[in-house]
């Protein structure tokens, strides 16, 4: 009798390992607001291979909710009392998802690559920013004058973050993308699994180290409460919002704006912001028309920032009729200086001004966008209103990851190359002259467009520099007067973004900065 029940336990026991081990894995769906072509953050400023970026690499500090740095990657670390030194030491046990351990030589090769691409990191370089590895574990950071945002620097969660690669990636040449994804961050992406243009996979990384902080923003714990992350790429905006509403994916990263309205009104869903973006037109400055200040002036001249947002199709209160800043209006740089010319539209004038320029009705190429649909509809009227001032405008339609790969191209427009695209910029990326890349005008930037302005550098470093708050804004107006004389790019209007998540999803208002970081959320 005894050893009856001994073999019904022990079968009980077994069929219930069986059930245990047979339970499919817990999954978090969503959609992307875009195709992943890039995989390498480390070489493009397109948001959606950020968001690749912070699913499988980790970064040495991140910004919480509040948008202070905390450390992330680095357990201590110490500023001299001059502010030239500065001395960090990595957490104890953190590995690559391979499971080698990860050294300050990884450290120092990934800040030194991310330095030669990135706004503040060549800020940091103009202030004899060098990185040095003392130990494995314990690294430094040299100045010959004080750089007042290091941690904000290391902290920086958009444009190109400063992500840690294993040193042998780091090293590779700048000129293309990385051919290999390993990182220390939450999870391992399934190359085995992806579907290019349909579906992206990620695992646990089974070597991540969490912090033991609670999550908040970019930092603390990013241990998640989901197995695998599947990425569902659907270009369809009714496709895409259909299969939100039946379960069949559980968020849909940014709403198209025309159907945020009616997704209000459903009982299943909810809505959140994506926090606040900015529409640009981006210009390129190496061939006519706009190699030309006053071509780039005439087309500011003509924009309406209503006319582009209204045709977003976002509701009325989740956008401005106008912005007078290059930072965000309600940020904490928001400056009017030097606005007023252009808080009207003035056709006669950019007329005038794109005479001056020399423009005798070249074509103009302009990369429209065919998935992103508020993106198109920036492109659309950015192409009525370049012809409402002359323009013969050139439209060519492809998907936003091949205009990621085609706006790298110096060529000539008719050769492959490109004049003006439509894109935007979120908050982080936008609200100061050093986190704006897009007004980047250091001569022989790697930024698409590849302005080149001086003086508009020089007040950059300058406002960069200055501790005195009355100075530093004094400097903030005069590099803004300064960026609507040089127009680096063109400001077509300020919005608040969306998302939209099935009810039973929580976390999701943990969400930060429109991010689509899976592990805040759980079901």
């Amino acid at each position: 009798m005894h050893i009856l029940r001994r073999l019904t336990v022990l079968a009980l026991s077994a069929s219930c390992a069986w059930s245990a081990a047979a339970q499919p894995p817990k999954t978090l769906k969503l959609v992307p607001h875009a195709d992943v072509k890039i995989l390498d953050p480390t070489f493009t400023t397109a948001y959606v291979s950020r968001n690749f970026g912070y699913m499988v690499y980790d970064t040495l500090f991140a910004l919480d909710a509040a948008g202070r740095p905390q450390p992330q990657m680095v357990d201590a670390h110490k500023r001299s009392a001059d502010g030239k030194t500065w001395a960090f030491s990595l957490r104890q046990g953190l590995k690559f998802s391979d499971g080698s351990a990860v050294t300050s030589a990884d450290v120092v090769a990934s800040l030194q690559r991310w330095a030669s691409r990135d706004s503040m990191g060549r800020a940091m370089g103009v202030a004899g920013a060098q990185w040095k590895a003392i130990d494995a574990r314990s690294f430094e950071l040299t100045l010959q004058e004080p750089f007042g945002l290091v941690l904000e620097a290391l902290a920086k969660p958009s444009g190109f973050p400063p992500m840690v690669l294993p040193e042998r990636l780091a090293r590779m040449p700048t000129a293309s993308p990385l051919p290999e994804v390993l990182g220390s961050g939450p999870y391992v992406f399934k190359r085995d699994e992806w579907v290019p243009g349909s579906k992206m996979v990620f695992v646990r990384n089974p070597h991540y180290l969490a912090r033991k902080e609670p999550p908040s923003g970019l930092a603390g714990s990013k241990s998640s409460a989901f197995d695998r992350v599947e990425w569902h790429y659907l270009p369809d905006a009714n496709t895409a919002v259909a299969a939100l509403k039946r379960g069949e994916v559980d968020l849909i990263e940014q709403v198209p704006p025309d159907h945020i309205t009616g997704l209000r009104n459903e009982r299943d869903l909810k809505i959140g912001s994506g926090g606040a973006h900015q529409a640009v037109l981006i210009l390129n400055h190496l061939h006519p028309p706009f190699n030309h200040p006053k071509a780039r002036q005439a087309l500011a001249h003509a924009v309406s920032q209503a006319k582009f947002t209204a045709a977003m199709g976002y509701p009325l209160d989740m956008r401005m009729t106008h912005c007078a800043t290059f930072f965000i209006c309600g940020g904490p740089q928001d400056t009017a200086a030097g606005a007023d010319p252009f808080r009207r539209p003035d056709l006669a004038k950019a007329r005038q001004m794109l005479a001056e320029a020399g423009y005798k009705g070249e074509k103009v190429v302009l990369l429209v966008p065919s998935d992103v649909t508020y993106l198109n509809a920036v492109a659309m009227v950015a192409a009525q209103t370049m012809r409402s001032i002359g323009m013969e405008v050139d439209l060519q339609t492809m998907d936003w990851a091949s205009i990621g790969s085609r706006r790298i191209r110096k060529n000539a427009p008719d050769a492959g190359g490109w004049n003006v695209y439509a894109s935007v910029g979120g908050e982080f990326d936008i609200n100061s002259p050093i986190a704006n890349v897009v007004l980047g005008a250091a001569c022989g930037n790697s930024l698409p467009g590849w302005a080149c302005d001086p003086q508009l550098d020089t007040l950059r470093a300058s406002w960069i520099r200055e501790s005195d708050p009355a100075r530093r804004k004094s400097l903030l107006d005069a590099f803004q007067i300064r960026a609507y004389e040089v127009a680096p790019y063109v400001n077509a209007g300020q919005y608040s973004a969306a998302f939209a998540a099935r009810s039973d999803l929580k976390g999701v208002d943990k969400l930060w900065a429109g991010l689509p970081i899976a592990w805040v959320l759980d079901r």
